[in-house]
């Protein structure tokens, strides 16, 4: 059975996609075609369920829980450290300010109008915000992927980190991406796919001088350092990846539900998110 997995093109999702890609795991029978797209193009891709097996943001999750279920595996978790706000200037608030997000979908966005609602947001494509923060275009940029490592070295200032601005109001990880499957597979397959995303993830991490070497490839601003690409992958592909922890699902739940209470986010917020909880 032949499956369509879309994910982003960064190093930490080539990194946990590797040993899918060069078929160095038993995938139990299905096989597998991959897709590369942004964040936010996956987002909106998900609400037409374009794809059987998808990376999404976790923002987008309820308005896509009537076609798909969170894998227990394959999620981009931050514990303590997460999305990045840089200015050009130091700022002593944000607050009425213009700033340039990845996406209204990105969980990034939630957590970023979770902290400082009151702001003027400028949806740009993720690669563009730290230039339109260099050339004044706005007063700051959201930062997501391989740009919270590489800011510093276009002589941007960190105004917040939001992974601990989130560790520290709450005590618990910041659940970030997920990786959904579409809920019109049979059981057995989903059971599979929930399997082999493990297999992988694991495999990876037990083999990461050849899965670094594929992750840097997609590593776009810092692909020519190898300590910041391993930096980078080894925040979001970890122990955490493997299995969320019930922190982590708490977190989620907890994030999700302050979304809703905010009127952030619009639709229902699920009690069954899990694959496994089905």
């Amino acid at each position: 059975m032949k499956l369509r997995i879309a994910h982003s093109p960064d190093s930490d999702d080539a990194f946990m996609f590797y040993p899918m890609v060069f078929g160095l795991i038993d995938t139990e029978g299905l096989s597998f075609e991959h897709m590369l797209a942004d964040i936010e193009t996956l987002n909106r891709c998900a609400f037409e369920g374009t794809y059987e097996i998808s990376a999404i943001s976790f923002h987008t999750y309820p308005y896509v829980a009537d076609k798909y279920l969170v894998l227990p595996s394959g999620g981009s978790v931050g514990d303590g450290y997460g999305p990045i706000v840089v200015s050009k200037k130091p700022l002593d608030t944000l607050k009425g300010k213009k700033i340039a997000v990845p996406g209204r979908l990105t969980t990034a966005y939630l957590i970023l109008k979770l902290y400082e609602p009151d702001f003027y947001e400028e949806v740009l494509p993720f690669d563009q915000v730290m230039e339109a923060v260099e050339k004044g275009q706005v007063d700051a940029g959201l930062v997501i992927h391989e740009g919270q490592i590489s800011y510093e070295d276009r002589g941007l200032l960190k105004f917040i980190d939001l992974g601990q601005w989130w560790k520290e109001k709450t005590g618990l990880p910041l659940p970030l991406g997920c990786n959904v499957v579409r809920k019109d597979l049979s059981v057995e397959t989903i059971k599979k796919v929930e399997r082999v995303m493990k297999r992988s993830v694991e495999y990876a991490l037990s083999n990461q001088e050849k899965a670094l070497e594929y992750a840097k490839n997609y590593a776009r601003d810092i692909k020519d350092s190898q300590e910041k690409t391993k930096k980078f992958v080894s925040m979001y592909v970890n122990q955490r990846t493997v299995d969320y922890g019930e922190d982590g699902r708490q977190a989620v739940r907890l994030m999700l539900q302050w979304g809703k209470e905010r009127g952030i986010i619009k639709a229902e917020v699920p009690k069954i998110i899990f694959s496994d909880e089905v």
